[in-house]
């Protein structure tokens, strides 16, 4: 009998810990690099979305913003009044990584286009997304893309 408790236990802390790793303010990220995690911002209304990381100066090393739409659709961000270096990820709402754009250029107003079934986009540092060798394909894990089947539940 004692056995069958504690195993029973060891699931339920198995589970309270995998929910743990599931948190607003932060993104998990997999993929042939091994694992890795940043804390977000989350923008998931339009006026959120529209701000973004607008007007600031820096951003810590661990750090980015989740940009998450209502439902999957065609995307485009731009630099506009933005003053760092980012990589832009683009996800569909499975929380695959299916386009990345690598270091855009601070102020440019030039589109740049994240495909036709984004879900989420997430903004990190420039340069970073190569120097972790973050690629098309690897997953993300975050409670907004626990609707749809996600390919690394939480």
């Amino acid at each position: 009998m004692f056995l069958k408790g504690a195993a029973v236990w060891v699931a339920l802390m198995s589970a309270t810990v995998a929910q743990a790793e599931c948190r607003d303010d932060r993104v998990e990220l997999k993929g042939e690099f091994g694992q890795i995690s940043f804390s977000v911002e989350l923008a998931d209304t339009p006026q959120e979305r529209s701000q973004g990381l607008m007007f600031r100066e820096s951003m810590p090393r661990g750090a980015g913003m989740l940009f998450v739409y209502e439902y999957p659709q065609r995307a485009a961000f731009w630099m506009k009044n933005t003053l760092i270096p980012l990589d832009m990820l683009f996800i569909e709402e499975d929380g695959e990584i299916t386009h990345i754009h690598e270091n855009a250029i601070p102020g440019d107003l030039t589109a740049i286009p994240g495909g036709d079934q984004v879900f989420a986009v997430l903004e990190i540092n420039g340069g970073l997304s190569r120097q972790y060798g973050i690629s098309v394909g690897d997953a993300l894990r975050h409670k907004v893309f626990s609707n749809s089947s996600p390919i690394w539940p939480c």
